[in-house]
């Protein structure tokens, strides 16, 4: 199970470091956690987390490895300030930055050239689902995200349907299950079977549905957003993501 904090443009620098030694200090048992921190904060917050089994990311990199693109990062900056992996293919930067499939597809095989894991969101809108158009959007986006050239190892892939993100509304569990479901089978056409990466669900994930979600077959984990700027709450989500991860074991 992967529980991953994405905070965006969040929080103010102070509020930043009482946040990651919180995660630094508590431990949750067969969980992963990664923090995508803001690029500014990568250097800092990389410090706070020294002792601390979360992994650092970058919200997004840059297709080339340098260059005259301002404002910008690479996947070898990202590196070099203490990221192991980064996100990429989130619907605001689809949306707000114009970014395409087939650019993400770019980002993805430049951060895996640099030795960053790359974890590659995926959703549809609320027109397309309304539309009928859901699985067919997220699967073309999933298959033209992927690069060429990646080991299954690197990878994982949140789900986020567009229209829950940070507005409080949640996919039923059935249609989490479905679309998962489908992610899973393209995934298997591409690495096999055995060697499907992570799934995880991402729009409004928070303490209070946590355990529903992570119950849903295939979620293997969830991408937080809102929540995550709150120790308390996050850490709920990371006892319910355990506790997940703990019966699963359990039952194999």
């Amino acid at each position: 199970m992967i529980v991953a904090a994405n905070w965006k443009m969040n929080p103010a620098l102070a509020a930043a470091g009482v946040l990651a030694r919180a995660l630094a200090t508590q431990a949750f048992p067969h969980i992963q956690r990664i923090l995508f921190a803001p690029h500014p904060y990568l250097v800092p917050m990389s410090v706070r987390l020294s002792d601390g089994d979360v992994r650092l990311g970058g919200q997004d990199c840059h297709s080339a490895d340098s260059g005259a693109f301002t404002g910008d990062v690479s996947a070898s900056m990202l590196r070099d300030c203490g990221a192991s992996t980064v996100l990429l293919g989130h619907s605001e930067r689809r949306a707000a930055h114009g970014e395409t499939s087939h650019i993400v597809a770019k980002k993805a095989a430049a951060a895996i050239g640099q030795g960053l894991d790359i974890m590659i969101c995926v959703g549809e809108t609320k027109a397309e689902r309304d539309d009928g158009k859901a699985e067919q959007v997220v699967i073309d986006q999933l298959r033209v995200s992927l690069p060429a050239q990646v080991p299954a190892s690197k990878i994982s892939v949140a789900y986020e349907p567009v229209w829950a993100i940070g507005t409080g509304a949640v996919a039923a569990p059935d249609d989490i299950a479905v679309m998962h479901a489908v992610i899973a089978d393209v995934l298997e056409e591409r690495f096999g079977a055995e060697a499907v990466p992570p799934i995880l669900y991402g729009g409004s994930v928070n303490a209070e549905n946590a355990s529903a979600i992570f119950a849903v077959p295939k979620v293997r984990g969830a991408l937080v957003g809102g929540a995550s700027l709150d120790a308390d709450a996050f850490a709920r989500i990371c006892s319910a993501a355990s506790r997940r991860a703990e019966s699963g074991i359990a039952e194999r």
